[in-house]
């Protein structure tokens, strides 16, 4: 059990990433229950284990958590989301970003949408980047993966949403099951 002082100490650490938490969740899941169990989850783990937490910059360590939770829950409750796509190479992207896009071609809801078209794993490096702005090595700590592969993950999720944004887009998952036939792992 964690102690008074470890309580204070997680409160003060882990507490102000809450809604960081969620927004991962909830991104992850897409659903807005789901999301909430999620986080409750990761927070009876995280305080099980806070008592080795070494430092003072929680978010990341959180936010692993919080992902390591949401793939447990993905692989119990949905398996088939959970599939990883290999390394197929789509389309060189432009030098427009999707936010830019977005703002100019699209509503909140079809940035909703395509955000949430997105497979899993292309899905939680553009939220972690581009809604919780966070740093391309905190993301790799997060996802346990090599930096690498969380830019190379971020330039095919910011290039499925150029195409499912642009007029006429096609829709993100679509697409991805175009560009990797014989490629799902």
């Amino acid at each position: 059990m964690i102690d008074s002082h470890d309580l204070q100490r997680f409160e003060a650490l882990v507490m102000p990433h809450l809604d960081a938490a969620y927004n991962l969740a909830r991104w992850l899941t897409r659903n807005d229950q789901d999301a909430q169990d999620v986080v409750q989850d990761a927070a009876m783990r995280a305080m099980r284990y806070f008592k080795g937490f070494r430092g003072d910059q929680a978010r990341a360590w959180w936010l692993q958590i919080v992902r390591h939770t949401c793939y447990a829950w993905l692989k119990e409750n949905r398996p088939a989301e959970v599939v990883m796509f290999d390394d197929c190479e789509l389309a060189a992207p432009s030098s427009d970003e999707p936010y830019t896009l977005a703002v100019r071609n699209a509503d909140r809801e079809q940035i909703n949408h395509a955000i949430a078209g997105l497979p899993v794993v292309y899905r939680e490096v553009l939220v972690l980047r581009e809604l919780e702005d966070l740093s391309y090595k905190d993301i790799a700590r997060i996802a346990d993966v090599p930096v690498g592969t969380v830019m190379s993950r971020l330039a095919r999720a910011r290039s499925l949403m150029r195409q499912a944004l642009l007029p006429g887009g096609r829709p993100v998952l679509r697409t991805v099951a175009r560009s990797t036939q014989g490629g799902v792992t």
